[in-house]
C-alpha cells in the first residue's frame, strides 16, 4: 500500500506557509519550517512497510500541472494533508479534483482546523478520513492498519460508512513519544526546511515535545491538537542530535516544541550536550516566567544561541485575557537574564486584539522598540492576532461579536487583514502599527550594534540574511489591502 503525505499547491497572493504555532501566512519572501509531525508519520509508516512518499509541492514550489504529473506517476493509494482554516476550502476543491485524476484513491485530512469543525469538511468535501488531534504519526498508522489488516479504530477518527458519516469519539493523547523512530530526514527531504534565523549551516529541526507545558494561551492552535503535555526524554533527544552530528554534519538544531522542557528535565539535556562534548548550536521556544539566572548560563554553556519568546502584547490586561501566565516585568527580565548569559533574544508579537485601544497596541510597538534599543532582544517578528476555530480566543470572538466576517468566511483568517473590530481602529491602523515594529529594527543604534557584532563569514552571511528577511515582511504588509 502506497500513501502520500502531500502538501499540494495553493492559490493567493504569495506562497502560502505555517509557521509558529502553525499559524498560516502568505508570504513573497518564504522560508519553510520542517512539519516535524507529519515528517515522524511519514516515517513510522514506513518503518511499519508502508511505501511512503513526501509530497511538499509548496516548499518545492511545484505548479499545479506538475503536482498533478506526481499524482498519475506514483499512484498512491491513500493521500494525507495537513489542512489549515484559511486554505480548507481551497482543500475541499483539490480532494476533488484528486479524486477526477485517482478515482479509487481515500484521502485524509488532519490539523487544527479540521479537529475542531471535522463534521464541516465531511459534508462540504469527498474526504473519506479525518485525523483529529495531533498525533498524526499515530493515527495515521493505525488507520492503515485499519485499512489493511482491519485493526480496530483508536479514538479521533472520522469517516464514512454506508453513506453516513460515523466516528470514533474523542482523540486520546496516551501515546509514548519515545516509542517513535527517529525522522527519516532524507525521505521527508529535509533540505528544503529552515528559517531566516538559522546561522550555521547545515541546520535542522527537531520537536522533543507536544507541545506546550502551559497549553492555556487563549490564541495558540497547539492546544486545539495538544491539550495536555508530552516530551520524549532528554536521553532520546541527546541521542537524535548525536545521530544529526554523525550522518548530516548538522551545525545548528531549532527545536520546534512550543515551548521547550524546564526544570530537572532541561537540567539532564544541558548536562547531557556538555558531557557529550558536541559542538552545536541550539534554539526554541521558551517563557519569560521559565528562564532564571540558575539555568541560562547553564542553557548557554550547551550550546543555546537563541531563545524564542511569545511578547504578545506590552499591556497587562491583554496577557491576562491570553491566559499568558506572564506580568509585563517578566517580559524585560527574562530578556536581561537571557542577553546577560550570552543567549540571543527572539520576539514574536501580535497586534488586533479586539478590546485594544490604539494606544494599548502603540504600547506594545514602544516597548518592542525600547527592547531592541537597548540590546535586550535581537530580532522579533510582528503577525495580526488571529483567533482559529477551536482556540478559546475564536469561541469569545463569536459570543462576543467581535469577528468582523461571518464563521465559514475562512479564506479571511490568512493574516493578510484583520478579522476583529476594534474600539478605535480601522485595520488600516492595524497593519501599520505590525508594519511599524518590524521597523524598530531600522534606528542607527540597533543596526551599529549589529555591524560590530560581525565576526565572521557565518556573522556576515546571517546579518544579510536577516536584513533580507525583514525587508521582506515590510514589503508584504505594505501590500496587504482589504
Amino acid at each position: 500500500m502506497k500513501i502520500m503525505i502531500s502538501y499540494p499547491p495553493l492559490i493567493g497572493d504569495g506562497t502560502p506557509t505555517l509557521g509558529q504555532n502553525r499559524q498560516f501566512q502568505w508570504f513573497h519572501n518564504p522560508s519553510f519550517i520542517y512539519p516535524m509531525v507529519p515528517a515522524s508519520a511519514a516515517t513510522l509508516l514506513k518503518v511499519n512497510g508502508y511505501d511512503v512518499v513526501w509530497n511538499d509541492s509548496i516548499a518545492e514550489m511545484h505548479t499545479q500541472k506538475q503536482y498533478e504529473d506526481i499524482l498519475i506517476r506514483e499512484k498512491p493509494d491513500i493521500i494525507a494533508m495537513e489542512t489549515k482554516t484559511p486554505v480548507i476550502k481551497q482543500h475541499w476543491s483539490i480532494i476533488e479534483r484528486i479524486k477526477q485524476i485517482l478515482p479509487e484513491v481515500k484521502v485524509i485530512l488532519m490539523g487544527d482546523h479540521v479537529t475542531a469543525m471535522p463534521e464541516e469538511s465531511m459534508l462540504n468535501s469527498k474526504v473519506d478520513y479525518i485525523i483529529t488531534g495531533g498525533d498524526y504519526d499515530f493515527l495515521l498508522l493505525n488507520l492503515l492498519n485499519h485499512v489493511r489488516k482491519s485493526e480496530a479504530l483508536e479514538p479521533g477518527i472520522w469517516y464514512r460508512e454506508n453513506g453516513n458519516i460515523k466516528n470514533t469519539g474523542k482523540f486520546q493523547l496516551n501515546h509514548d513519544l519515545n516509542k517513535l523512530p527517529f525522522i527519516d530526514r532524507e525521505l521527508t527531504k529535509w533540505k528544503l526546511y529552515g528559517e531566516k534565523f538559522f546561522k550555521y549551516a547545515p541546520y535542522t529541526y527537531t520537536m522533543v515535545g507536544r507541545d506546550c507545558p502551559w497549553a492555556k494561551c487563549t490564541f495558540c492552535s497547539w492546544t486545539t491538537l495538544y491539550p495536555n503535555f508530552r516530551t520524549r526524554t532528554p536521553e532520546s533527544l541527546l541521542d537524535e542530535i548525536d545521530l544529526l552530528i554523525k550522518n548530516y554534519k548538522i551545525r545548528e538544531i531549532f527545536d520546534d516544541t512550543g515551548t521547550f522542557p524546564r526544570g530537572e528535565w532541561l537540567k539532564k539535556f544541558c548536562q547531557g550536550v556538555i558531557d557529550r562534548n558536541y559542538k552545536l548550536s541550539l534554539m526554541a521556544n521558551f517563557r519569560f516566567d521559565y528562564i532564571n539566572e540558575s539555568i541560562a548560563p547553564l542553557m548557554k554553556k550547551a550550546g543555546f544561541r537563541l531563545l524564542k519568546f511569545g511578547l504578545e502584547s506590552a499591556n497587562q490586561g491583554t496577557l491576562d485575557r491570553l491566559c499568558k501566565g506572564t506580568k509585563v516585568e517578566d517580559i524585560e527580565r527574562g530578556c536581561k537574564i537571557a542577553k546577560d548569559a550570552g543567549i540571543g533574544v527572539h520576539l514574536t508579537i501580535m497586534v488586533g486584539y479586539p478590546w485594544e485601544t490604539k494606544d494599548d497596541a502603540l504600547r506594545t510597538y514602544e516597548m518592542a522598540r525600547k527592547l531592541l534599543d537597548k540590546g535586550l532582544a535581537d530580532m522579533l517578528q510582528s503577525t495580526v492576532v488571529i483567533a482559529y476555530p477551536g482556540t478559546p480566543l475564536y469561541k469569545q470572538a463569536v459570543e462576543n461579536n467581535w469577528l468582523r466576517f461571518k464563521p465559514g468566511e475562512w479564506e479571511k483568517f490568512d493574516m493578510t487583514i484583520p478579522i476583529f473590530n476594534f474600539p478605535d481602529m480601522q485595520p488600516a491602523d492595524v497593519m501599520k502599527i505590525c508594519d511599524d515594529i518590524y521597523k524598530a529594527f531600522m534606528t542607527p543604534r540597533f543596526i551599529m550594534r549589529q555591524i560590530l557584532s560581525i565576526r565572521n563569514f557565518d556573522d556576515l552571511a546571517f546579518l544579510f540574511k536577516a536584513g533580507k528577511a525583514v525587508i521582506g515582511h515590510i514589503l508584504d504588509f505594505q501590500r496587504k489591502k482589504e
